[in-house]
């Protein structure tokens, strides 16, 4: 059944996105134990959901002391999160890599087009110091996709990355520099450049290697720098398959499988479909884990379906944690 999902996940449109949401919401009610048990605990009969609203979402926090999985299986790998010494990761069971390289290529090629036309460039040291992060698994297939001489991961050469910037503005090659923040804002102290080729995309995060700044002030530092006009984003994270995309302004879409919805900030199980609050995300992508997940963020969604993301909520939302214990 979940090989027929596969196609329906990837084509489903906004109309069909609510059926096969809820009919993923039972299957998953059922064959992962972890959602099972949660539900099982909040009192929920799965058989009376009847909207998207209804749907409990898991604590993305449980990922820290279970095994979210959909059925049995033994995993192709597992992604693990970031996190300072002693601290305990979130980690996703991956049952097929094949097929989270489909989901993220799929979702990459609707904003930017097929790798294969541009030079992919990573600046993700952090993320490289750990070799089972997402983030560089999947820059580092777009970059195999892209077959450039240039595409590559630079660490922390930052004059071999300014040559090679140049040259492929000289060479008018579209390219795509990709980074977590801190080494975006690093890099960009070097020298001022002038982009007319490259998009300059920032994945979140300081990492406690800079001071916090919020995302308008990182992106006019990034702006100013780099000589671009937009500066986008990536908003992903370890417990997901899929990825949302901004081309400026902080304003998140997300590929036609995800969706976002908002939880309120003083009852977690009082959901909204726009305004501000914590942020639920449904990825159906995520069949073979979780697909309705209670993240940390705090939000702001629009109308539209696009988001924004806020910052980072303090836990106090997340009451439903203590319904599970280890």
């Amino acid at each position: 059944m979940k090989g027929e999902w596969n196609y329906k996940i990837l084509n489903v449109t906004n109309g069909q996105f609510k059926e096969l949401a809820l009919e993923i919401f039972r299957y998953q009610a059922v064959h992962c134990l972890v959602y099972r048990d949660y539900i099982k605990a909040l009192k929920v009969n799965p058989g009376k959901i009847s909207r998207l609203e209804q749907i409990p979402f898991l604590p993305i926090r449980l990922f820290k002391s279970h095994e979210i999985k959909t059925g049995s299986f033994v995993a192709e790998t597992v992604f693990e999160s970031s996190g300072t010494t002693g601290d305990l990761t979130s980690r996703h069971f991956v049952k097929s890599t094949s097929w989270y390289d489909k989901v993220f290529t799929r979702a990459f090629e609707m904003y930017y087009g097929h790798a294969e036309n541009l030079c992919i460039i990573g600046l993700l040291p952090s993320y490289l110091e750990r070799k089972s992060s997402s983030l560089v698994y999947m820059v580092d297939r777009l970059m195999q996709k892209s077959g450039n001489l240039h595409s590559g991961f630079y660490l922390y050469d930052f004059d071999q990355l300014m040559e090679v910037l140049f040259e492929l503005e000289k060479n008018n090659q579209p390219a795509l520099l990709i980074g977590v923040t801190f080494a975006l804002l690093d890099f960009a102290e070097r020298k001022k450049l002038s982009l007319k080729n490259t998009i300059v995309m920032e994945t979140g995060g300081m990492k406690g290697r800079r001071e916090e700044m919020i995302r308008e002030e990182v992106h006019e530092v990034l702006k100013e720098s780099f000589g671009v006009n937009t500066i986008h984003s990536e908003y992903g994270m370890t417990e997901l398959m899929s990825q949302a995309y901004s081309k400026g302004e902080g304003i998140f879409n997300c590929p036609k499988w995800m969706r976002i919805l908002l939880r309120d900030d003083e009852d977690p199980f009082t959901i909204k479909t726009e305004g501000t609050g914590a942020i639920n995300i449904i990825d159906l992508a995520n069949i073979n884990s979780c697909c309705f997940i209670a993240s940390d963020d705090a939000g702001k969604l629009k109308p539209d379906g696009s988001f924004e993301i806020l910052g980072r909520m303090d836990g106090s939302d997340l009451r439903g944690c203590s319904l599970l214990t280890v």
